[in-house]
């Protein structure tokens, strides 16, 4: 699912930038590369949503994903 959002010109140039620096082929690459940077890889976050959904539907889910990521051969 493609979508749209507004960032004001600076983190345009911001993006730019960091697109460039991380030999990124698109902002949403970019985005995902610095995100997960951030989140530390090395701290599992399984289970994070067990507490608010039930086994088979996080079953579902990530059998969807899993899907989606294969398909699409970005990963």
């Amino acid at each position: 699912m493609v979508t749209t959002i507004q960032v004001d010109e600076k983190t345009l140039l911001i993006l730019k930038k960091l697109k460039e620096a991380l030999e990124a082929s698109s902002y949403d690459e970019a985005i995902n590369k610095i995100a997960i940077r951030h989140l530390k890889p090395n701290k599992s976050m399984a289970g994070s949503l067990k507490r608010y959904l039930k086994d088979e539907n996080l079953k579902e889910i990530l059998k969807e994903l899993k899907e989606e990521r294969r398909k699409s051969g970005r990963y």
